[in-house]
């Protein structure tokens, strides 16, 4: 089957770092559609400085669809602790950064990168221009800029009202359209709603090659809410949002945690505005998709999707969509 994922962060990495092992038996052509619209940390510095559309989100991707043990997967992570200028940067990001400005093209980096890696897949970013993302709260504020938008959604003064990019007519790759207009399944998420998925949303001929795919399109909820952007939302919130950007409702079918993390982690996220995502199944339902809800946990310092328990829900919806 021919599977296309959109997405960005930790969260799309984890998805990728599972179901890399069903290429190619049972996927036999994967892409992963990452948001370039990270202006923070390494990657910000390095868009800034070198204007090349931010590499850490296509960074991470690679690294994920890579061999777990091979030397050059740990290499591409390794992030400089001291050093004048190096401090805080990935060697993975200073290493597409650097094959950019020696190809000439963005596209062409990742593509080399990825070969290096032998990666199980492909990456394609979702434009490889230099864009910002803006929102408008509902306080009346505009804000620009990824880390910009999460900063001051944590003031709580307003909600995020409405989000576009700027520029706001730049093209996706003809691939990335290519491969959505082929694909038979689009997954989206998990990862943060309005700086890991809807950036992507928000690339005029992405939104359109998805609503004229005939693919079955699933989208992956995340299992907390994230301080800053959706405080509050449950589940059909973040549903009701990317249809909302897209113009459209067009999801087939969610994947939804139903699983309650232990207290002592449920403590430690309420101390950073942080709580688990309302599994609202019914609302869901009446919205006309499909609902699997499962337990997805992962549980360690941190909660999020573990990548065996999402391949196999994954697995679940295509074997029943094919039927």
């Amino acid at each position: 089957m021919k599977v296309v994922t959109i997405g960005g962060g930790t969260g799309l990495s984890s998805l990728l770092r599972g179901i890399k092992h069903l290429v190619p038996d049972t996927i036999r052509d994967l892409s992963a559609i990452v948001t370039v619209a990270d202006n923070g940390g390494s990657s910000g510095r390095l868009r800034e400085e070198m204007q090349i559309p931010a590499p850490g989100d296509i960074r991470n991707c690679i690294v994920a669809l890579g061999e777990d043990e091979d030397i050059l997967t740990k290499v591409f992570q390794y992030r400089f602790s001291d050093g004048n200028g190096l401090k805080g940067h990935s060697f993975g990001n200073l290493f597409l950064s650097v094959l950019t400005k020696i190809t000439g093209d963005f596209l062409d980096a990742v593509e080399i990168t990825s070969n290096i890696l032998k990666i199980k897949g492909e990456i394609i970013p979702s434009t490889d221009k230099l864009v910002d993302i803006v929102a408008e709260f509902s306080d009346g504020k505009i804000i620009k800029g990824e880390t910009q938008i999460t900063e001051y959604g944590k003031q709580l003064k307003g909600k995020i009202k409405k989000i576009w990019m700027d520029p706001s007519d730049v093209e996706a790759p003809e691939k990335a359209v290519r491969k959505i207009k082929e694909a038979e399944f689009i997954i989206l998420g998990p990862g943060s709603l309005y700086t890991s998925i809807i950036p992507n949303l928000l690339v005029k001929d992405i939104r359109k090659a998805i609503l004229e795919s005939q693919a079955y399109k699933i989208y992956i909820c995340n299992v907390m809410t994230q301080y800053g952007e959706t405080d509050e939302y449950k589940a059909s919130d973040h549903i009701k949002a990317i249809h909302n950007v897209v113009g459209e409702e067009f999801i087939d079918a969610a994947i939804i945690n139903t699983t309650v993390p232990p207290p002592e982690l449920i403590e430690k996220y309420m101390e950073e505005h942080s709580e688990p995502v309302t599994a609202d199944v019914g609302d869901i339902t009446r919205m006309g998709i499909t609902v699997y809800a499962k337990d997805l946990l992962e549980v360690g310092n941190y909660v999020r999707h573990n990548p065996e328990k999402l391949t196999a829900a994954l697995l679940e919806v295509m074997e029943k969509a094919r039927v």
